[in-house]
């Protein structure tokens, strides 16, 4: 569940609940959170917020990324990525600041491009 902190900093405009599968693209402001499945293109100069129970094919392009769900596909963040300890990647991650806990399963490389 977000902190209070991040339901300040972004206004949660959009979720796919657990069940739920999305395919397609979906670029927006603001902050969207995954439960269930989502295939296509996801732009945001925002935030994503992938839940436990989230499985997201697809390039992320975003401000923030919080990942504890599973990712097929690379993940590109203007300002911070954290994969949460549940997250599986299969993917490249290009970001200023990564935070990984431990337990993450990480099949990629990453890229630490400095603002």
């Amino acid at each position: 569940m977000p902190s209070p902190e991040i339901e300040q900093e972004y206004l949660v405009n959009s979720v796919i609940g657990e069940g739920a599968e999305f395919t397609g693209e979906f670029k927006f402001s603001g902050l969207i959170r995954i439960d269930g499945r989502f295939r296509g293109v996801l732009e945001t100069d925002g935030k994503v917020l992938i839940g436990k129970t989230g499985i997201v094919d697809t390039d992320i392009r975003a401000k923030v990324v919080v990942a504890g769900g599973e990712i097929r596909g690379n993940i590109f963040a203007t300002e911070r990525v954290t994969l949460l300890s549940s997250c599986r990647l299969e993917g490249d991650v290009v970001t200023p600041r990564l935070i990984v806990e431990e337990g993450v399963i990480f099949h990629g490389k990453c890229t630490i491009n400095p603002t």
